[in-house]
């Protein structure tokens, strides 16, 4: 099955290929997101993850981001959908995310992993993410979580 891509390549640049990984906690019907602020940026939605360090596979650059960002730790569940972005960062470097979604399978607050101090855990309904997220790969990883645990 083809991997949908998202957004549009800048003209004239190159978009680094970026392995990453990106998850869905759920806590009394809300997801977990991470509101992001960044200096002369507008502050925006994303859920958490990353980029893949050297040497780990998905399932542990989940664990390592979840927590940098949210002072959560977490295990990795299933990963259940890909999808690619195209995206310039707040650095100026231009990257493809090739990205895995994945559910969490349990968590719990461990707020010395929290390291990233730009962004911030906030719980939001679902329905609610599909409109204030970023990157529309996230919405539409967040959709088909969503038609997968509605059957």
């Amino acid at each position: 099955m083809a991997v949908p891509q998202f957004g549009e390549p800048e003209a004239g640049r190159a978009h680094r290929d970026r392995p990453a990984a990106f998850g869905i906690a759920v806590d009394d019907g809300k997801i977990a997101l991470v509101r992001v602020e960044k200096p002369g940026h507008a502050p925006w939605l994303d859920l958490p993850g990353g980029a893949l360090d050297p040497g780990e596979d998905e399932a542990q650059a989940l664990v390592r981001e979840f927590g940098e960002e949210t002072g959560l730790a977490i295990e990795a569940g299933a990963r259940f959908a890909a999808a690619d972005q195209y995206f310039v960062n707040t650095d100026g470097e231009a990257f493809n995310n090739r990205a895995g979604f994945w559910t969490v399978a349990a968590f719990s607050e461990a707020a010395g992993l929290k390291i990233e101090d730009d962004h911030t855990l906030v719980w939001l309904d679902p329905h609610d993410a599909l409109k204030r997220l970023r990157h529309d790969a996230h919405a539409w990883a967040v959709a088909a979580w969503l038609r997968r645990v509605a059957r």
